[in-house]
């Protein structure tokens, strides 16, 4: 009973440490993850607290339903418009970008390790896959936010290019172990139904896990576990059946995310939570599964691999993945410096472990050597290169809440609620003057804790909240008439966007001939300034994109379902 109650009461501390040590992480700008890890080595049998755990079987479970957990709540949060502007690129850097990268990196390890190119190629797959998850946590900690373009594509290829990195060490281990007869012709077979299974179960599990949601009436506190099991069950269903399980999953969530539910809200934020929460564990137990003193033989050797995969093979892949989508070169180097590796690596190092694979333990302190260095050298930088590139845009604002209403068959209305500032644009207005679209309703204002009457005569003061009724396509609308601008100088929206903002049906001719400048080369008659940008970004224009035409600078500010709908202009250079 003692024993119980001691391992209760330090699975607690070392929660609550873990999320404390979040605040440490914000402050010095490091990867959230690499701080779990130390945890996890800080207790292990080389720490201070001699903890032996050397189960690999038991690591590979928690760390299997740990990523299954966390790609299904990365695909929850995945919107369908990211499609529009980064599925090919994304899916491209996921496949060929995977293989490319794993290629040049076992090459490398074939000869750092002089190991037979089989092995080298093993230790090439086990690297081979981003943690984009991570990265996006660090630049959201620190107060940035990226172009929707390389936004998406990071998002999409992180949810998407584990299962190709876990098929091709399986598919190496078997290898090994098995040689095949016909070695490409097996792959190509191996690879046909590990993601064709994948995407099919995950697609048509999703469908059918979101119609059951939308079907049965339960306490709402279940809706969450029920999307939760829903998702486990179709990761499972897939492996089983010889599919991809990881891949899975993430389509479920994609496919559940992007479709009206009960209690989607719920849902969501129970997901946030509880993705954290198997981060953590996934960290802290890699890191008790590791002896540092083991990595110490392979340091010089991993850190050559580290090199060779952070600055030849990560960005010789996303060159010949996004030549064909003409990305800006700043986007394309920046795409692959966030070439972050994270607990995946880890995670399929144990599969040599497992399998009795020859030098299996050579593979996994070289993979955790290897992910070390990228968190260290890649995580902390991440957002240095993000402003370096220009790669920013001006932050959201955000209201203090927001909170889905759940009305079946009807437009997904929000509630938002806004504290008056000091600084708040709308401070001393009365309530009717304020610029709100014409759908939004204002619900209620509150003072002093106390509901007021007559809320459209209010004049708003500090501390005051105001709740109001919108569509989610409004909010960043609202965020401009409620909230002060945050962040650093250079992302404020005068300075970013411009001094003017035009609407994007203006014809580009009349604004030629209003400011006195020529047509641009290739400038098509009739043509409006929005669909010359979106030609010119190839029909994946975002906010940020920029063009010059002679002494005018045009900044993309607003794009709605395909169209831009507002542009930035500033004079001169």
């Amino acid at each position: 009973m003692d024993l119980t109650n001691q391992l209760i009461l330090f699975g607690a501390l070392l929660l609550l440490i873990s999320i404390i040590a979040s605040v440490v992480s914000d402050r010095l700008g490091a990867p959230l993850l690499l701080i779990f890890l130390g945890i996890g080595m800080l207790l292990g049998e080389e720490g201070p607290f001699g903890v032996v755990f050397d189960d690999i079987q038991a690591a590979h479970l928690i760390g299997s339903l740990a990523l299954a957990i966390i790609l299904f709540d990365g695909g929850l949060r995945t919107h369908a418009t990211t499609f529009r502007v980064a599925l090919k690129p994304a899916v491209s850097l996921a496949t060929a970008g995977v293989l490319i990268t794993a290629g040049i990196t076992g090459v490398a390890a074939t000869w750092v390790f002089d190991l037979h190119w089989t092995q080298g190629l093993l230790i090439g797959a086990i690297v081979g896959s981003t943690d984009a998850a991570a990265v996006f946590g660090l630049l959201h900690s620190r107060g940035l936010e990226l172009k929707q373009r390389v936004a998406a594509t990071l998002e999409i290829e992180s949810g998407s290019n584990d299962p190709m990195a876990i098929f091709l060490t399986i598919f190496l281990v078997e290898t090994l172990l098995r040689p095949p007869e016909f070695f490409g012709v097996a792959a190509v077979l191996e690879f046909i139904q590990q993601m064709g299974l994948g995407a099919g179960l995950g697609l048509a599990g999703g469908y059918v896990v979101a119609l059951i949601i939308n079907r049965i009436t339960l306490t709402s506190g279940l809706y969450p576990l029920l999307a939760l099991g829903g998702g486990l069950g179709v990761f499972g269903m897939a492996a089983v059946l010889g599919g991809s399980g990881f891949l899975a999953v993430y389509l479920a969530g994609v496919v559940i995310g992007n479709r009206r539910l009960q209690a989607a809200q719920n849902i969501r934020r129970f997901h946030d939570g509880f993705a954290w929460l198997a981060q953590i564990t996934m960290f802290v137990v890699l890191g008790l599964l590791v002896v540092p003193s083991e990595l110490v033989p392979v340091a010089l050797q991993g850190l050559a691999l580290a090199a060779v995969l952070m600055l030849v093979a990560r960005p010789a892949a996303v060159l010949a993945c996004l030549l064909p989508f003409r990305f800006p070169w700043r986007e394309q180097l920046f795409i692959s410096w966030v070439g972050l590796r994270g607990a995946v690596p880890i995670i399929l190092a144990l599969f040599p472990l497992l399998a009795g694979v020859e030098n299996a333990a050579l593979y996994f302190n070289a993979a955790f050597f290897v992910v070390l260095i990228s968190l260290l050298v890649q995580g902390w930088t991440v957002a240095p290169a993000a402003r370096l590139l220009g790669l920013e845009v001006p932050p959201d604002a955000g209201a203090v809440q927001r909170q889905e209403i759940d009305v079946p068959h009807q437009t997904d209305y929000t509630f938002v609620t806004y504290r008056i500032s000091n600084d708040s644009p709308a401070r001393y207005k009365p309530v009717y003057t304020l610029p709100l679209p014409e759908t939004v309703q204002v619900a209620a204002l509150f003072r002093d804790g106390e509901a007021l009457p007559g809320t459209q005569q209010r004049i708003l003061q500090a501390g005051d909240y105001i709740y109001l009724l919108a569509l989610p396509k409004q909010i960043p609308k609202l965020d401009r008439i409620f909230v002060a601008p945050t962040g650093p100088a250079y992302l404020e929206e005068q300075r970013f966007f411009g001094e003017f903002t035009l609407n994007g049906e203006t014809l580009l001719s009349d604004v030629a001939s209003a400011y006195g400048i020529a047509l641009p080369t290739g400038a098509r008659a009739g043509e409006t300034l929005g669909n010359y940008l979106l030609r010119i970004f190839t029909n994946r224009a975002v906010v940020g994109d920029r063009v010059r035409i002679d002494n005018l600078q045009f900044t993309v500010r607003e794009v709605e379902r395909g169209r831009i709908t507002s542009v930035g202009m500033r004079i001169g250079r």
